[in-house]
């Protein structure tokens, strides 16, 4: 048996999106923006953006459709979802016909960590506990 699984801390890049499964469960997508910022070996200051596709799935996936906004903070743990073909990224072709590539994740957890009251003001998130809340899967 194995296992993984991965934690990733972001703003949302846009507004979600809830749409149903032909079986009617429902699912929201959204984008996931996790910033990394560190200092390399010439003293520059180096600020790196790595984007998720986050996929929640039937009672998650309604209350992030909900509760969740462009630039709200949150906690995503899940599983990444690999290309069957390559074991990596999700392959895609751009609008532009340029190759692009994706990392997918099936969350099983979304914690929110930005409060309702503070959505709109997207500088400023709330602190993990301050109006969070654990939404299982």
């Amino acid at each position: 048996m194995s296992f993984h699984t991965i934690i990733i801390v972001g703003h949302l890049g846009r507004e979600p999106e809830m749409r149903y499964s032909p079986a009617g469960q429902a699912v929201t997508n959204f984008n996931l923006a996790a910033n990394r910022q560190f200092t390399d070996s010439n003293s520059q200051v180096v600020k790196e953006t790595t984007w998720f596709k986050i996929s929640a799935w039937g009672k998650t996936a309604e209350n992030c459709n909900q509760y969740l906004h462009k630039g709200s903070l949150v906690l995503v743990e899940g599983r990444l979802v690999c290309d069957p073909e390559t074991g990596g990224p999700r392959l895609y072709s751009r609008k532009d016909g340029t190759p692009g590539t994706a990392f997918e994740v099936s969350a099983s957890t979304v914690r929110f960590l930005s409060s309702s009251e503070n959505h709109e003001d997207e500088s400023e998130p709330a602190a993990a506990g301050a109006g969070g809340a654990d939404i299982p899967f």
